[in-house]
């Protein structure tokens, strides 16, 4: 029986994604081949993009909800996630400068879990124990959002993303930051949500997104590529929801659907995410804003 040589592994993981950004070229495809090629290719490279998200969501779904030996289950989300991280890191997935990043978005996504699981929000809350909770939400909880900074930052390598007519990032960081009071701030002053969201569109009405799935380059308004992002991350929380990991207000009874309004909230959680993305330095590089 012969063994993989796990010092062969991020090789290995190297030369599929060579493949991946720089496959054959296929001049000739044309009509529905070049689409199915295309189609085939696009759902690849996203699947490998989402690979820190798929690992730990496919963690959630497996581990039971009393946990393992004795390890309540939020306590080993947090060692699975971490292992999943440094993983990602050793086998070069992932740069350091990458992973300050990320770990900007546990920061960011923490503080906010804080404030809406508070009792005075309880926008919704984490019903199991932990002994990794802090402030009543367990420390995985961060790693969500890492996850969708995850895939940006894998996408963004895997697609040879470039950005045509970016804002001033100086108006986008405005914006970002808004985006992100607006989370805590509108428990008391009102939701100023679709105001943001109408100024986003604004501010990215022409920006394009240019990717490459296969061997040509396509484009899609950026605008869009966030709306899609959030609708899959209403999936993924609706899937966590049912799985019991942490529950909203009218879920306590009984599962029901997430409430669709989150769609929106996601979006505007994206572009707050994208923006941090696009700050790194190799990132920037693909982004032209024009003057």
């Amino acid at each position: 029986m012969t063994t993989w040589p796990i010092g062969q592994l991020p090789r290995t993981l190297e030369t599929i994604d060579r493949l991946l950004i720089t496959p054959p070229a296929a001049p000739d495809l044309s009509g529905f081949p070049r689409f199915g090629a295309e189609f085939l290719l696009f759902g690849i490279k996203e699947a490998r993009a989402c690979l820190f998200a798929g690992l730990f969501f496919l963690s959630i779904f497996l581990v039971p909800r009393g946990g393992l030996y004795g390890l309540p289950r939020y306590d080993l989300l947090l060692v699975i996630a971490l292992a999943i991280q440094i993983w990602m890191v050793w086998a070069k997935l992932e740069t350091f400068d990458e992973l300050k990043a990320i770990c900007l978005f546990h920061v960011v996504g923490f503080a906010l879990e804080v404030f809406k699981t508070s009792g005075s929000i309880q926008s919704w809350s984490y019903p199991d124990f932990a002994y990794t909770k802090l402030l009543g939400v367990p420390l995985f909880s961060g790693f969500m959002y890492a996850a969708v900074g995850s895939y940006i930052i894998q996408a963004w390598r895997l697609f040879d993303l470039r950005i045509r007519h970016h804002p001033p990032y100086w108006m986008a960081i405005l914006v970002a930051a808004a985006i992100y009071a607006n989370f805590f701030t509108h428990h008391y002053i009102g939701d100023y949500r679709w105001y943001l969201a109408a100024l986003a569109i604004g501010l990215y009405a022409r920006a394009t997104v240019i990717f490459r799935p296969f061997d040509r380059d396509r484009r899609m308004p950026l605008i869009l590529a966030f709306i899609l992002i959030g609708f899959f991350i209403w999936l993924a929380e609706n899937i966590s929801t049912f799985f019991a990991v942490w529950h909203y207000p009218n879920q306590i009874g009984a599962w029901s659907t997430v409430h669709l309004g989150k769609w929106s909230s996601w979006t505007m959680l994206v572009i707050m995410t994208f923006t941090i993305v696009a700050s790194l330095k190799h990132i920037r590089e693909k982004i032209y804003i024009p003057h």
